[in-house]
């Protein structure tokens, strides 16, 4: 089964403060409204356009899209 995006990317929350992708994971968790079941890349990335935070980025969001792409291919 794969884990929803949101599950993948807590495990870089904790990490150092100047890490993009910690950063992220943070506000993703501190995100109430973030789509946490969702494994659909059109779902999250338009989340992500329309949020406009400032740690919560598309370039962050598309590295960490691959990541979780690559672990689940």
């Amino acid at each position: 089964m794969i884990e929803s995006f949101y599950l993948f990317i807590l495990s870089y929350r904790g990490g150092d403060s100047n890490d993009s992708k910690s950063l992220f994971a943070e506000g993703a968790f501190q995100d109430h409204s973030f789509p946490k079941a969702s494994t659909s890349f059109e779902e999250l990335s338009s989340y992500i356009e329309t949020l406009a935070d400032e740690h919560m980025t598309t370039h962050v969001f598309d590295e960490l899209w691959e990541l979780y792409q690559t672990k689940y291919q």
